[in-house]
């Protein structure tokens, strides 16, 4: 069978995953990997990133988050859309050890062969949304219905 998806320079942003060949809707794609962390190693390995703009880290539950910076693979380089085609799906262990949860990438919608694969990041950040901040997380993604920015509205 061949490869599903391949790697290259992205016109939303710096590197991109697109489909090696026509992808059905619900076709598990990827793994989102990297090294586990609990929340409070994150928050002091990586501490004042939201200034940033930028992260390889995922929630992947209430105790632990990838960090796709260390051991991260092919997954850290879809890149976000306000019109997504895909989506992060969380799979809990089946044994219910939070260690083993994962986060699966799989398309919303059929896909053509070369499309750019993306997904909503759905970031919220602990700090008050200013036009600085939403600037840092600016959006690229070119969708008619782009918002602008990767982060979510506090509600």
């Amino acid at each position: 069978m061949s490869r599903k998806i391949v790697t290259r320079r992205s016109p939303i942003h710096g590197n991109g995953v697109f489909a090696a060949r026509k992808l059905a809707a619900g076709d598990e794609l990827i793994e989102y990997r990297g090294r586990l962390l609990t929340h409070a190693q994150a928050d002091r390995l990586y501490e004042g990133g939201v200034d940033t703009g930028h992260t390889f880290l995922f929630t992947l539950n209430e105790r632990y988050i990838i960090d796709a910076n260390v051991e991260g693979n092919e997954a850290r380089w879809l890149n976000h859309s306000c019109a997504p085609n895909c989506q992060a799906v969380w799979a809990e262990s089946t044994d219910g050890n939070p260690k083993k949860d994962r986060i699966l990438i799989e398309t919303l919608r059929e896909i053509a062969a070369g499309e750019e694969l993306t997904y909503d990041y759905g970031i919220s950040l602990p700090v008050r949304q200013t036009a600085k901040m939403k600037a840092l997380w600016a959006c690229r993604c070119g969708a008619p219905e782009c918002s602008g920015t990767m982060l979510k509205p506090k509600r």
